[in-house]
């Protein structure tokens, strides 16, 4: 059975002019800064303007945690955004922007897939509006400041040791995990050592991604804490006067950006923060944008509930004063098998038991998800190779743990294959049944927070830290960022630090490695195991096979 490729169907879309798309959502034209056709960013004085106006609906789409077998959570997204306005509801989707990282490593772009996709495919996967490289750019102009600071007398006092602003590439490169600066001489300044993240990792996309307006973006920026002095003292952004010119460079990224959906519904594509090493999820200018302009915002969150979800919980809805009305968690039957150890070759042959003995993950989920006081549904994403008796496995199972399960055929069948999920999330929503709450309160100790994390959504044992961590944790507490939520890096193919332990494990811990103060954006991150914010390229790259063919066609991205 051959099928199109996600870029075959994306490339056939008959799409709208932007301005059809903002007349759907009462955007006038003058508010929207068109780039290109099919794409414009919304103008902040029309976001202004919507601030009294009521909220819609808030609904999470989160998932298992990730396999090779592949989960459809961004297509799920969208399919359910497009499955709401199917049955008449006012629909918004709101996810996150693709990173160039993972488009030319392994995991793909972020634009759905199927008949479930947000259009246009390769510039979404690609440069887009820029948003990335502003982000890259105004991260990166800090850095030279900083160093151009020491070159020329250092009024500032800072220690050349204690220089925690690293720079940042929108690109995986393993090669710029530890880089020395500054070799070759007087005139190159004082060498020390540094070395890249993504940008996606950076503390200034967290920082654009939770900002109100403009304003709050200056004063977050000037907040980024870049250095110490020898007595410890903190070096802001402030001090270096950067934040000005920063704020000048983000002017634009900080305004989201309107595209559409396969089947011509809005969709907001703001901000890019990975889960497994930020806070994973879109802008809240875009989120709370589209809570003023429709009755229902369907959103995701990064990798697997454990992950994202938890983030956009304590995070994103504690610091925006977000109110989720119901979530819904992806799984597919594919996965489940792999979680009950089924290897990726043998997926195709029914195996009911491995089905039932990898749920547990599932069940876990929903369970973490159901302690925030939201509401869940399971979505089934279907895939050609399921069995009646496996998909009702998963059915079983999710009933059992006090939840609905809908298979779901967005992929193949956009939003016609997607109403019974749709009606069921506009029944969880309308229920009032949501009584959300974040995990835990802000006067709570850094260090119990990461316990708190560790034990009741991982279900480990301990949190393991050298007396160093605790001790930088106290002294942040002591300097006033006691009241800040954790931002954990942790792997996302596993509930615990082992990329390897699938299911849903318990008795293990949680080794933390590195802590480090993003002031700016308002969260600790909490760094275990082996995980790496400038993440490698696989030995097999897709940027070997992304190509331009005879006929001026992008190939080979997915």
């Amino acid at each position: 059975m051959s099928f199109k490729t996600d870029i075959e169907i994306a490339r056939e879309a008959t799409k709208k002019p932007i301005q059809e798309i903002g007349d759907k959502l009462g955007i006038p034209s003058e508010h929207l800064l068109p780039y290109g056709h099919d794409k414009a960013k919304v103008g902040q004085e029309f976001i202004n303007a919507l601030a009294d106006r009521p909220d819609g609906k808030l609904i999470l789409v989160t998932a298992i945690n990730p396999t090779p077998a592949g989960e459809g959570k961004t297509t799920t997204t969208v399919g359910l955004g497009d499955g709401l306005n199917r049955i008449g509801k006012k629909a918004v989707i709101c996810i996150r922007e693709a990173s160039l990282g993972p488009n030319f490593g392994m995991k793909g772009g972020a634009a759905g897939g199927g008949y479930a996709q947000v259009v246009p495919m390769e510039e979404m996967n690609l440069h887009f509006t820029g948003d990335f490289h502003a982000i890259t750019s105004a991260h990166n102009l800090l850095s030279a400041m900083i160093d151009n600071h020491i070159y020329w007398g250092n009024e500032l006092g800072i220690d050349e040791r204690r220089v925690v602003w690293r720079r940042v590439m929108d690109m995986n490169d393993r090669a710029l995990r530890d880089v020395v600066v500054s070799l070759g001489g007087v005139s190159n300044g004082f060498p020390r050592q540094t070395g890249f993240d993504i940008t996606v990792a950076s503390e200034v996309m967290a920082i654009l991604c939770l900002s109100k307006d403009l304003a709050d973006l200056q004063k977050r920026l000037g907040d980024i804490v870049v250095a110490y002095t020898r007595d410890k003292r903190p070096i802001y952004c402030r001090d270096i006067k950067a934040d000005g010119a920063m704020t000048v460079l983000l002017k634009d990224a900080m305004q989201p950006n309107l595209v559409q959906t396969l089947e011509n519904n809005p969709a907001f594509v703001h901000g890019g923060p990975f889960a497994n090493i930020a806070h994973g999820c879109n802008s809240v200018i875009a989120t709370t944008t589209a809570l003023k302009l429709g009755d229902y915002v369907v959103t995701e969150a990064g990798f697997g509930a454990d992950l994202g979800a938890e983030k956009f919980f304590d995070i994103k809805c504690r610091k925006a004063g977000l109110k989720p009305a119901a979530a819904v968690i992806v799984a597919t039957v594919r996965a489940m098998k792999m979680n009950g150890g089924v290897a990726k070759a043998d997926l195709g042959a029914e195996n009911v038991a491995a089905v039932q003995k990898g749920c547990p993950n599932l069940g876990r989920h929903i369970a973490n998800v159901k302690s925030f006081g939201v509401p869940v549904v399971v979505a089934i994403n279907h895939f050609y190779s399921d069995t009646d008796a496996e998909i009702e496995a998963v059915k079983a199972y999710v009933a059992q743990q006090g939840a609905e399960a809908i298979l779901c055929k967005h992929w193949a069948h956009g939003s016609a294959g997607i109403e019974d999920l749709a009606k069921k999330v506009v029944q969880l929503a309308e229920s009032g049944a949501a009584h959300f709450a974040p995990l835990y309160p802000d006067d709570m100790g850094l260090f119990q927070k990461v316990e708190t994390i560790a034990k009741r959504i991982y279900h480990a044992d301990e949190v393991i830290a050298d007396k160093s961590i605790r001790a930088q944790l106290k002294q942040w507490e002591e300097a006033g960022y006691g009241h800040l939520p954790v931002c954990m890096a942790k792997t996302q193919y596993s509930f615990s630090t082992d990329p390897n332990l699938r299911g849903a494990p318990t008795g293990h811990t949680v080794p933390v490695r590195e802590v480090r103060l993003s002031a700016g954006a308002g969260f600790i991150v909490v760094i275990c195991g082996e995980i790496m914010t400038m993440p490698g390229l696989p030995r097999t790259p897709a940027a070997e096979t992304i190509r331009i063919n005879d006929a001026g066609f992008v190939e080979g991205l997915f």
